[in-house]
């Protein structure tokens, strides 16, 4: 009887050991399986139609912002991403008395758009991804299409969400949970950032790093003759490790010339407290913010999807998944060893 049960305890530890060997997943080398999964025929085809004039420049809390908001979540449904847990549906109301707080801008209640991937086992630790999804509108009669700012971060989303999914469908993570979040109210103030920084659905003590995408389509006069490069502003800020996670995706998957112009932050351009991430990171979260520069249609009806560079979109899509899927997979949270001043 002894010798029984002495087998059968044998035999259950090595069934245990050989079920936990099989739920070791290599995050580092699935990371470029997930990472071509981002399309180019993609980005184009959902880029197409958030920048049409269709959608009236997207103005904050307008019928055509709603519009893009709808096509956004259709694209969620189809690819089977749920919304958060705990929240009711895709969105999170930022109502017209937030939005015209500071000044009477006559905006209506607006949105937020979040769509969520489960971790597995720090699924109470959440990466954002963010970008915004308004624009400026129709002016002097004009639609201003805003295919750059911010339709380029728009698609990207929703390209990083449907990889981070596909790599949950087989089993193979992410390890922390990812909160996709299209916020509105950037060309108002960074309004829709900022309701969510003090209204957030997971505590932002939960919340690990913020990975913002702000124009990501283009080039600017500073590179006129290459497209592959991308700004990177704040990831050393607050966390030597997100830096260190920046510079080591970039040099495993992507090869783009990390421009580091604007890091400073006695560039006048101020670009690091212009654009959405900063409502994190003013909250002590390691944020980044990737950038391709500003160019000759900013704010202008002709910033219309003729004109992306969809090799550069794509390529820079690629390396935003690749810093957050490191950030989600790793056994550590981001250090923040550093104070923003």
């Amino acid at each position: 009887m002894i010798k029984k049960i002495v087998v059968l305890i044998v035999s259950v530890s090595f069934f245990v050991s050989c079920s936990s060997a099989k739920k070791t997943i290599d995050y580092e080398n699935l990371t470029s399986n997930y990472i071509n999964q981002i399309k180019t025929e993609s980005l184009k085809t959902n880029l197409t139609i958030i920048a049409s004039d269709e959608m009236e420049g997207r103005e904050t809390g307008s019928n055509g912002q709603k519009k893009a908001g709808n096509y956004i979540i259709e694209q969620y449904k189809n690819a089977g991403i749920v919304f958060p847990k705990g929240a009711t549906s895709y969105y999170q109301t930022v109502p017209a008395s937030f939005l015209n707080a500071r000044r009477n801008m006559n905006l209506q209640d607006s949105e937020n758009i979040w769509s969520f991937i489960e971790g597995s086992d720090k699924k109470d630790e959440i990466v954002v991804v963010s970008a915004h999804y308004d624009h400026v509108g129709i002016e002097k009669g004009e639609i201003h299409n805003g295919a750059d700012d911010d339709g380029s971060g728009t698609v990207a989303l929703i390209e990083i969400a449907k990889a981070f999914q596909k790599a949950k469908n087989e089993g193979n993570g992410p390890r922390r949970s990812i909160l996709i979040l299209h916020v509105t109210g950037e060309e108002r103030g960074l309004l829709g950032s900022k309701y969510y920084s003090e209204n957030p659905l997971f505590p932002l003590a939960n919340t690990v790093s913020d990975v913002n995408i702000d124009m990501i389509g283009r080039r600017d006069d500073l590179h006129k003759d290459t497209n592959n490069y991308v700004y990177v502003i704040g990831s050393d800020y607050l966390s030597t490790d997100l830096y260190n996670v920046c510079e080591n995706a970039n040099k495993k998957h992507t090869n783009l010339v990390l421009d580091y112009k604007f890091n400073d932050k006695k560039d006048p351009n101020r670009f690091y407290y212009r654009s959405d991430h900063y409502n994190f990171a003013k909250n002590g979260i390691p944020s980044v913010f990737l950038f391709s520069g500003v160019h000759e249609d900013y704010h202008k009806p002709t910033d219309d999807v003729e004109k992306i560079e969809f090799d550069a979109l794509t390529k820079r899509t690629k390396y935003a998944f690749a810093i957050a899927w490191e950030i989600a997979n790793r056994e550590n949270r981001l250090v923040v060893d550093k104070k923003d001043e």
